[in-house]
């Protein structure tokens, strides 16, 4: 008779200390073998060969199975389809459960679904697990009842659960109960032994995947304590490093969102406020799925988008003329990562000079950001384009040109990226300035005014 087992899922959690649903595993009382699989769902539909967020993901499961390696405990890797691997694992194995973290995203909460019908097939069962956000969308909610949509009053009911229930941590000192450690390292010895299991499976290789190396450099975790004592100072200037990088590690979950809360409660409020931002719009997401296609505003489907393919192509080449928003595209397209008040800047462009509907630029971005995370990222497009929770008014243009001067105003980040500004190579704005934002608000106020119409008949 064979033993039974708990099966870990590695997902958006690639650690072994810290890790809600590791550590559920751990203590779950039978041998634990951990999983991660290489998902074709999600893989096969990447556009680029050489997607520097495969190999990121490839060499951080190799280690981490390395790790486990070291200290006699195997690691299955799979790269395939979740339901075909696990399958497998049901025939291998004899699982008495599975233990995973959540993911709130469509696709994934649909994954999630058939594999735990599958597993209940088998007489097994799999637990999901609160890791990724510091909290869930019922757990901030209004006082009468409720998810928000607007940021300022969460941050504050966050805050206030936040402070709600102290504790002592491992020294002895207060620490939220919800940014309290789970000590997975104390419950080690409960992996499975390769002696007794076997040794697992390989990690494949980004070519077994069809993926070749990328010359895009991924942005490490230390040490960036300093940079954040001082995020409120440096983090809207592009042209030195103001920012954490850490948006990479926080999707795929390289490091705990609890650990760096802690630091960021210590050190910055306005990097606490980041991260606040980031489980506000994981909430919106998790309430209104719809925003992954929609508007959160659905008037704002009226808008009559140009939607000109040699203008977005312009703009996605970093060639419009304005060289704040060039000089962000052009980070974009080499390493990855645009400064965050380029972000903003880059986006405003799009929707509101070219009238380019935000769904065009949040799927390029998803292309080619290490750090995307379809949440913040779908938030922060329809920010920019007026059509999301934010209250302010669909008329907030940014101006690209006092941007720059602001933000940059010696051109550092700009001839760091568009060396060729100020000569004859360059090329003129595209668009007008004054002309391109009377024109936004015109369609703006026209498609606006063309959905009330339609919602009173």
């Amino acid at each position: 008779m064979r033993e039974k087992v708990t099966i870990f899922w590695f997902r958006r959690d690639l650690r072994l200390h810290d890790n809600a649903g590791l550590y559920h595993a751990l203590t779950s009382g039978y041998p634990v073998v951990p999983l991660f699989i290489f998902d074709r769902h999600i893989l096969d539909v990447l556009e680029d060969e050489d997607d520097a967020r495969v190999m990121f993901l490839q060499h951080t499961v190799q280690h981490l199975q390395a790790e486990l390696a070291e200290d006699g405990h195997p690691m299955e890797v799979h790269y395939g389809t979740p339901e075909r691997v696990w399958r497998q694992l049901i025939d291998k194995y004899d699982i008495a459960e599975a233990h995973a973290n959540r993911d709130y995203e469509a696709y994934a909460k649909t994954r999630d679904a058939d594999i735990e019908d599958l597993l209940r097939g088998e007489g097994a069962a799999l637990l999901l697990h609160k890791d990724h956000v510091i909290f869930e969308a019922e757990e901030v909610q209004k006082q009468a009842g409720g998810a928000y949509t607007v940021f300022t009053p969460y941050s504050k009911t966050w805050l206030a659960k936040l402070d709600s229930r102290v504790d002592e941590d491992a020294d002895g000192g207060p620490v939220s109960f919800y940014l309290k450690a789970y000590p997975c390292g104390k419950y080690s010895g409960a992996f499975a032994k390769r002696s007794d299991f076997g040794p697992g499976t390989p990690c494949p290789s980004p070519a077994d995947m069809g993926f070749g190396e990328s010359p895009v450099p991924i942005p490490g975790t230390t040490p960036v304590e300093a940079l954040i004592a001082h995020y409120d100072q440096t983090r809207d200037i592009p042209g030195v490093e103001g920012t954490s990088r850490l948006g990479m590690h926080f999707r795929h979950g390289t490091v705990s969102i609890r650990q760096w809360a802690r630091r960021a409660r210590a050190l910055n409020a306005t990097f606490l406020n980041e991260l606040i931002w980031r489980d506000f719009y994981s909430q919106v997401l998790q309430v209104h799925p719809r925003v992954i296609t929609e508007s959160f505003r659905p008037e704002y489907d009226a808008i009559a988008w140009r939607n000109d393919e040699s203008d977005y192509e312009r703009w996605c080449r970093g060639e419009t003329g304005f060289p704040m928003v060039d000089a962000g595209m052009r980070q974009l397209n080499a390493i990855g990562y645009m400064h965050n008040r380029v972000r903003m800047v880059t986006a405003s462009f799009l929707t509101k000079h070219l009238l380019i509907d935000w769904r065009w630029g949040e799927r390029y971005f998803a292309r080619k950001l290490l750090d995307y995370e379809l949440a913040s990222n779908n938030g922060g497009w329809q920010w920019a384009a007026g059509s999301g929770t934010d209250a302010a008014p669909y008329f907030r243009v940014f101006n690209p040109t006092a941007q720059q001067k602001k933000f940059d105003p010696k051109l550092v980040y700009v001839k760091q990226y568009v060396p060729e500004y100020g000569t004859a190579a360059y090329p003129a704005p595209m668009v007008d300035h004054a002309a391109a934002r009377q024109r936004a608000l015109d369609t703006y106020r026209a498609g606006l005014a063309r959905a009330r119409a339609e919602g009173s008949r």
